[in-house]
């Protein structure tokens, strides 16, 4: 390899050849840009975001004809079907074996029976879905940067157990999954299939905190966590989107209902009977240590928040622990429209 290096760096080279080179090389570049889509190419624009034209014509090969969602609020959001890369065989390590993360990292922690796993979201953001078991559940831990929802889901819907993939389409900034057994498409906000043999069939939502990895790793010294070992090359080390993040702009539109809240406001979301309500995360921060009373219908909660973890939970008067997540203002408040909001 040394030698053909030299060789074609010598005055003696032929300078077409080198020439063919440096157009294969671009040719290489051009297609990994691609393959990151939307992940490389707007986590380096600088807020605020620049315009751009939205692609609502490539269905990347989904069967659309009985799709329960407007197809004029479908995006194309930049990579190919699986250009962004589900896990489907996701591998372990212990607590003590992570060396990529830092203290107040953020992870997905998920505990059913006696195991418990979690889940970065410096390998997350980059995959977006992980299918995996705990607990003997088949689960599928997601998240969807563009709304900030980490949300996990039982596997087994209708009457087959699923593995999830990435469309590469959007609807209201947030991702939507496909299905490999039916090809059918699932809204991760909307928990249910709106397109394909699978149409409105619910996915079953399960509880998990986002906490950081240091408060995690105490919790549970011997639990197992998502291993950088994912068959993928990926600097794990780093967060991409950091500029959105950091943005008051969304990337792709979505419809604007409600104003109470500032669009990026960061809300805690939850869903009980039916109902939606929304607690912005501004009413925790300033405690060490929130637990607050509420009440949504006729259904009595609690919701705690741990500053130094950064968890919140929510639980019913009995205990009972009912799932919830964080999620931007813009994107819950889009798929329900009518949400509560608790004012303190």
């Amino acid at each position: 390899m040394a030698d053909s290096t030299e060789e074609a760096l010598s005055p003696a080279a032929d300078l077409s050849a080198i020439s063919r080179r440096i157009r294969s090389m671009g040719l290489l570049l051009t297609v990994i840009v691609v393959t990151w889509g939307y992940a490389i190419h707007h986590v380096r624009s600088d807020p605020p975001l620049p315009p751009r034209a939205f692609d609502t014509s490539d269905d990347k090969g989904f069967d659309l004809g009985n799709l329960t969602i407007p197809r004029d609020e479908v995006f194309n959001g930049g990579p190919p079907r699986d250009g962004i890369p589900a896990i489907l065989k996701p591998k372990f390590v212990t607590a003590d074996q992570v060396d990529y993360l830092g203290l107040a990292n953020p992870v997905i922690a998920v505990s059913i029976g006696d195991e418990h796993k979690a889940y970065p979201l410096q390998i997350l953001v980059q995959h977006e879905i992980v299918n995996d078991t705990v607990g003997g559940v088949p689960i599928a831990a997601t998240y969807c940067p563009l709304c900030g929802t980490a949300m996990v889901f039982d596997r087994r819907a209708g009457d087959s157990i699923r593995t999830f993939g990435v469309s590469g389409l959007l609807y209201q900034s947030d991702v939507l999954m496909y299905d490999h057994q039916s090809e059918s498409l699932w809204s991760q906000l909307m928990m249910a299939a709106v397109s394909g043999p699978a149409v409105d069939q619910p996915l079953t939502w399960i509880p998990s905190t986002q906490m950081t990895w240091g408060a995690w790793k105490e919790a549970h010294p011997n639990g197992r966590v998502l291993s950088t070992d994912t068959g993928f090359r990926r600097d794990y080390k780093r967060m991409p989107y950091m500029n959105y993040f950091e943005s008051e702009s969304t990337l792709f539109p979505v419809p604007k209902h409600r104003d109470e809240l500032a669009e990026k406001a960061w809300v805690a979301g939850v869903i009980v009977d039916g109902t939606a309500k929304a607690y912005p995360m501004s009413h925790f921060l300033e405690s060490e240590s929130v637990s607050i009373p509420d009440t949504v219908g006729d259904t009595d909660l609690r919701i705690h928040y741990d500053k130094k973890a950064d968890a919140i939970t929510v639980t019913r008067a009995s205990g009972e622990e009912i799932p919830v997540v964080r999620a931007y203002w813009f994107a819950w408040q889009a798929f329900y429209p009518k949400t509560l909001l608790f004012e303190g």
